[in-house]
């Protein structure tokens, strides 16, 4: 490798040991946002720190690493602060010489550590990611690509630890435009410019932005973690923030705080944040891969998260497919909770949002006696016409199964006791 992936190139001393804070559990990514506000750059042994920052438990890491035959080193997970923010650090502690190891044989030692699945995907798809950087910096085969530094424990450590943290959370990861600093940087081949060759490699595909800064911000495994599990670039999404994580460098920058900021949050429509008219938001995705098993759960859930409807309309897309649009009714109150829902529980990947107003007749339920139990009837009133009565269905059916008679006899029998009492009010 060109550069010592993490530790070479952000540093300052560490503050003690680091202060408990409440762990997140298993999944409390599902259906959210990880946002990395890269406002520093991006280092490996940074994004595991800031994510055990956030509250991801440090035994989903140590317990991943100890699936891998990689001995003689330690983890220090330690408190810092930069300009009074308070941050965690990790250091990898080498106590014993490493062998060399090639792409080739971290590939091979990962595909058969008995890692989760998706901790495995995930960590194979990083670790191939800053091979191939490295084999096009270098011009070589991709299996022969050496990690130089230490036998690659740091980049072995930060990127498995990364890919199972991420993994655990189950997140959406969004990631800012990356810093580029510029400069020179000594490392085993020699001095080679920043960004590093293997860096540059990396972010093909990345937004990318100059800072007039002397320093290496992005190393080459900050770039591979970030770049393999990027769903999208953004300077700050619309999100709304619910637990936020700080993973310190060991080196002090001169003009801004030598930190990564994670920030896990829900998504957040823009239209919630709109003034002007309309009481309810109509939101609503066309979908050409979902079974009408799947859509009619979608709608239930929608409702489930206040939706005040929920529909399902079969259209025709391009090419001729068959296909959905699902839509839901929203009051603005419960936007976000229903367009979570949407993105977790439909397979569309955007949705559109309309500002949409309702005009409601007023309504009040009322209970009537009748020969089957005492049951609801729905009254609709307004300045148009007489009032819309409509017993309640599902209440109605549950008697009609108690009683062991069709449902319209029951529904006849609260209407006639509806219209026997004096509802005139």
């Amino acid at each position: 490798m060109p550069t010592d992936p993490d530790h070479a190139h952000h540093g300052h001393p560490s503050d003690g040991e680091p202060v408990p804070r409440a762990m997140l559990e298993r999944g409390a990514g599902r259906g959210k946002l990880l946002f990395f506000d890269c406002f520093s750059g991006v280092a490996g042994d940074m994004t595991v720190a800031a994510l055990l920052d956030l509250g991801v438990p440090r035994a989903v890491v140590d317990g991943a690493l100890a699936t891998l035959p990689v001995a003689g080193y330690t983890l220090a997970i330690t408190r810092r602060t930069a300009q009074a923010i308070a941050a965690t650090g990790l250091e990898v502690q080498v106590g014993e010489d490493q062998p060399e190891r090639t792409y080739g044989t971290i590939d091979a030692l990962l595909q058969a550590a008995p890692l989760d699945p998706r901790t495995k995907q995930l960590a194979r798809a990083t670790f191939r990611r800053l091979g191939e950087a490295e084999a096009a910096a270098h011009r070589q085969p991709l299996e022969e690509v050496h990690f130089h530094e230490v036998g690659g424990v740091d980049a072995i450590v930060d990127v498995v630890g990364a890919a199972a943290c991420l993994a655990y959370l189950g997140a959406e990861v969004v990631v800012s435009p990356l810093p580029m600093g510029r400069g020179f940087v000594q490392a085993r081949h020699g001095v080679l410019p920043l960004p590093a060759p293997a860096t540059v490699h990396c972010l093909r595909g990345a937004p990318t932005v100059s800072v007039d800064l002397d320093a290496e911000l992005v190393t080459p495994t900050g770039a591979a973690i970030v770049a393999s599990h990027a769903a999208r670039y953004e300077r700050w999404p619309n999100l709304v923030p619910e637990h936020i994580g700080y993973g310190a460098g060991t080196r002090q920058l001169a003009d801004r705080p030598n930190l990564l900021r994670l920030v896990l949050g829900r998504p957040h429509d823009q239209v919630t944040a709109e003034s002007g008219a309309g009481t309810h938001v109509q939101i609503e995705a066309n979908v050409d891969d979902m079974t009408g098993e799947l859509a009619a759960h979608a709608l239930g859930a929608l409702l489930d998260a206040g939706a005040a409807d929920a529909w399902a309309t079969p259209i025709t897309m391009k090419k001729g497919r068959p296909a959905l649009t699902i839509a839901a009714l929203t009051p603005r109150a419960a936007v976000d909770e229903v367009v979570q829902v949407f993105l977790s529980e439909t397979t569309t990947i955007g949705l559109r949002c309309h500002a949409v107003s309702r005009v409601e007749r007023s309504r009040e339920l009322v209970e009537v006696a009748t020969p089957y139990g005492t049951l609801p009837v729905k009254v609709s009133r307004s300045g148009h016409g007489p009032p819309q009565v409509k017993p309640e269905f599902d209440r109605c059916a549950a008697a009609a199964r108690e009683h062991d008679v069709p449902v319209r006899v029951v529904l006849q029998a609260a209407l006639a006791a509806y219209e026997g009492e004096d509802h005139k009010g």
